[in-house]
């Protein structure tokens, strides 16, 4: 017997395809664990300003599930890609080995969110009694899909960790990786997250605040009807200058920082550093129902410690005033885990259909699984914080690494 619901399943290249209030009905059901970067205004936005578009390499092979009355229930993010860059879950050498033996690894199938290395659900699905059957559907549709592009394989990064054991299951390969985080342990202040650590790496995070701010440096946190287009200018500014000096072409148009604005501005933190009346350097962050996650970085003038004061310290102010769990800071940087970010495991799953590759992959993502636990638990014996004080703990881009 088959508890599958009937149902009808739609390739879309493009986000306009879609209503906004059915995409969003799947992809936040839940307003605690609401994320940004699902919602169908980040995703058309990055579409509608070229950013991630098939001139950029990221064709929309999105799939919409409808009921039998004609109803969305499901959809899921999906390109077809014809490089490997902005995932953040890296994978050139499987290309390139791949190359080597005479296979064609791109295009590939990508279940992600474009230049954006935050976790967070990928099989989009409304609350309700076929939610599962319904998610069944999606991820078969996905791999009839891969059939039919004649692509080498699906990838579905940063999903949370129950997805992954599910795709496991399934016949994914599993990998894992390591960011840092700030786990707000109910923090009235950020003096009360300071009294949490060693006596040493207080007083440490202390000075760097203090020398951050030197030179009259002003600090303006910016969100919702707070933000302008002279903002914007400012932060594209230093997001371009930043980006071609250390990671070569941006990836993110001028446009899309405008439509953002336009259509979520409620979910934008902006911290912006001013000196002698003018901006200097700025963070992007993105506000979700329990985590603050920071985007981008930039400058256009060095000062010590400025960067972790806007990127890192900042954000955890930001995070306790708004009585917020999480502060998910970008992809990379064990500099982190002296400023209070601890490590944490990301998930992917891996989908490949040639017999020959996923194996030789399937046994380095054995080992490699193997080295992120060992690196997180010896991270973690590293932490500022004083003995039994952290919760939490887990034993190529301008991101804010």
């Amino acid at each position: 017997m088959n508890d599958t619901p009937a149902v009808q399943l739609k390739v879309i290249s493009s986000l306009t395809a879609v209503a906004a209030e059915d995409w969003d009905a799947c992809a936040n059901p839940d307003s605690q664990v609401y994320n940004p970067f699902l919602r169908h205004a980040f995703l058309l936005a990055l579409e509608e300003s070229g950013s991630a578009v098939s001139k950029t390499g990221w064709l929309g092979q999105h799939l919409v599930l409808e009921d039998a009355d004609g109803h969305v229930q499901a959809v899921m993010p999906l390109y077809l890609k014809n490089h490997s860059q902005g995932e953040y879950i890296f994978d050139y050498g499987w290309a390139d080995a791949f190359h080597r033996a005479g296979g064609d690894y791109y295009p590939k199938l990508l279940c992600a969110i474009p230049f954006t290395p935050a976790g967070g659900r990928r099989l989009l699905v409304r609350d309700g009694p076929n939610a599962a059957g319904y998610e069944t559907s999606l991820l078969a549709g996905s791999l009839t899909l891969l059939d039919k592009l004649q692509s080498s394989s699906l990838h579905i990064n940063f999903l949370p960790e129950e997805s992954w054991d599910q795709l496991g299951q399934q016949g994914f390969l599993q990998r894992t990786d390591q960011q840092f985080h700030w786990v707000n342990d109910g923090y009235r202040s950020f003096d009360e997250f300071l009294d949490a650590l060693a006596s040493r790496k207080r007083k440490n995070l202390r000075k760097e605040r203090l020398k951050a701010l030197e030179n009259g440096i002003e600090i303006d946190w910016l969100t919702g009807s707070d933000l302008t287009e002279e903002h914007w200018d400012a932060f594209f500014h230093f997001y371009i200058d930043t980006g071609q000096r250390k990671w070569g072409t941006p990836y993110l148009t001028r446009a899309f920082f405008a439509q953002i604005n336009e259509t979520m501005p409620d979910d934008i933190l902006l911290i912006m550093a001013k000196r002698d009346g003018h901006y200097i350097a700025g963070a992007l962050n993105f506000i979700g129902g329990d985590t603050l996650f920071g985007r981008n970085w930039g400058c256009i003038e060095e000062h010590p410690f400025l960067h972790f004061e806007l990127c890192y310290y900042q954000a955890i102010d930001f995070a306790i005033s708004r009585g917020l769990h999480r502060v998910e800071a970008g992809a990379q940087g064990t500099h982190k885990l002296a400023r209070g970010y601890v490590p944490h495991r990301t998930y992917s799953a891996h989908y490949i259909a040639h017999a020959g590759l996923r194996d030789a992959v399937g046994n380095y993502l054995e080992s490699e699984r193997k080295y992120v636990d060992n690196d997180i638990a010896a991270l973690s014996n590293h932490t500022p914080f004083r003995k039994g004080d952290i919760e939490g703990t887990e034993g190529e881009d301008h991101d804010q690494t």
